[in-house]
């Protein structure tokens, strides 16, 4: 079994990975600075947009649509979280209850701002696909992160053999 630390690594690579992976794609597959990590994190794109190309059925045509919308969607997440993540530290023993306090404040704020996205984008989508055709992309964006984190673990990640 995994512990709170290792399930909290796992998810926040997942998280970095699929908010990285757009950046990708808009820099030619290049990635940040090129390289072996560019190109895994060009592969990780080109996987994500096969992933939810073939889960939502979508036709050429909703593609043309589609990937611009959601490429815009995928920015504005990404710094949402980039932005989160400044957030996301761990209680010491030295921070005041106030200091405390106002760090979950911050990180409700930035949950909502995230669900206010969705919500917003929800609506955007639908102008260019069907509403089950929303519902199986986000479905799709849960399952591969879910297939991420998987293969992450099974490849040795942080998780495997961790009991911390």
């Amino acid at each position: 079994m995994f512990s709170i630390s290792s399930v909290f690594r796992l998810v926040s690579l997942a998280a970095l990975l699929l908010t990285l992976a757009p950046a990708a794609h808009a820099q030619g597959g290049q990635g940040f600075g090129g390289g072996r990590k560019g190109q895994r994190l060009g592969q990780l794109e080109n996987a994500k947009i096969a992933f939810i190309t073939n889960r939502v059925s979508l036709t050429q045509e909703q593609a043309q649509k589609f990937w611009p919308l959601y490429n815009e969607f995928s920015a504005k997440r990404r710094e949402l979280n980039r932005s989160g993540r400044l957030l996301r530290r761990d209680v010491t023993d030295g921070m005041t209850d106030q200091q405390i306090r106002d760090n979950f404040n911050q990180a409700f704020t930035m949950r909502q701002q995230e669900l206010n996205l969705e919500k917003e984008y929800f609506d955007k989508f639908q102008k260019v696909i069907s509403l089950r055709q929303v519902a199986q992309l986000f479905q799709a964006e849960r399952d591969f992160t879910k297939e991420v984190i998987k293969r992450v673990a099974g490849a040795g990640g942080p998780a495997a053999g961790d009991t911390n």
